[in-house]
């Protein structure tokens, strides 16, 4: 069972004077509270590298919590920022992924079944992600010359792509 938050504050301000016993049990609850609250938001493959890091975190921050405040917005705070860094990680390694332009083909044959295939995903982009998506990760564009080319900003053109590529990752994930 998961303390409430009179027992927490009451830990964290005894783990915060050096009582070691009470910032073991700080930390064990804080594990509960950690696994229930990554549970419906991320893979259970990630669970418990994504825990232990929030763990990590809490640790390194114990002397940032005001005792006069409540522990769990604080708690949830460290929470939701290292579960945001951990959704940049995981987009960023699909994009890494969609983005590999640079491996060899095995036939003419592969190239066209794949673009072809990309067509039919791309329909469901606006398109001026399309354009951009193209221009940067296929044809190797850089950003500058992708918004010099299509009118967009810089910062527009990273959008689009961002988007474009979250959204043909989730078309893709939903095929499967």
């Amino acid at each position: 069972m998961i303390a409430d938050e009179a027992e927490m504050a009451s830990m964290m301000a005894a783990a915060q004077k050096g009582d070691a016993g009470m910032y073991r049990a700080l930390l064990a609850e804080v594990q509960l509270w950690l696994e229930r609250y990554y549970r419906k938001r991320v893979a259970p493959a990630q669970l418990d590298d994504l825990v232990q890091e929030v763990m990590l975190a809490v640790h390194h921050k114990r002397a940032t919590w005001d005792p006069g405040r409540a522990f769990y917005p604080w708690l949830a705070a460290i929470a939701r920022y290292r579960w945001v860094d951990h959704l940049r990680k995981v987009y960023r390694s699909a994009e890494d992924e969609l983005g590999d332009h640079d491996a060899p083909e095995d036939s003419e044959e592969e190239a066209v079944m794949a673009r072809m295939s990309l067509e039919r995903l791309f329909v469901h982009l606006p398109e001026k992600q399309v354009e951009v998506i193209e221009l940067v990760k296929i044809e190797g564009l850089s950003i500058a010359e992708a918004s010099a080319k299509t009118g967009q900003s810089e910062s527009l053109v990273k959008v689009n792509i961002h988007r474009g590529l979250k959204k043909l990752s989730a078309l893709v994930e939903k095929a499967e």
